[in-house]
């Protein structure tokens, strides 16, 4: 999926600017150079694996001002799929619709027991 880029009012993408207002702007795909978006899709991808993500997962980056060093915030197993969530906007832009989403999301579900596991 593409990088997404949050611009929020005055940098604060709190609760308010995230779900009450238009303010907040979504940039997808960010406008970054490949070189620094290859960057930050492989460090989100080596922290997929470490921590044995199985599914789909949201993986959430911020870029120091300074030198765009990109650090890792959390991994979201379990992301949104409302009209502002991001998943389902990287998708939109990668030529996905809402329902092949959640049609690819299914078909990599499945039930682990306590014997997957052993």
């Amino acid at each position: 999926m593409p990088l997404i880029e949050i611009v929020a009012p005055d940098g604060n993408y709190d609760y308010q600017n995230k779900y009450f207002t238009d303010d907040t702007k979504y940039l997808c795909p960010a406008p970054i150079d490949e070189a620094l978006t290859q960057e930050i899709k492989t460090m989100c991808e080596e922290a997929y694996r470490a921590v044995n993500c199985e599914g789909w997962a949201r993986i959430d980056v911020l870029l120091r001002a300074s030198d765009n060093k990109p650090f890792l915030i959390e991994i979201n197993t379990s992301p949104g799929m409302t009209g502002h969530s991001l998943v389902p906007m990287a998708a939109k832009a990668a030529g996905m619709s809402y329902e092949d989403v959640c049609i690819e999301i299914l078909k990599t579900a499945r039930l682990k027991t306590a014997t997957d596991s052993e």
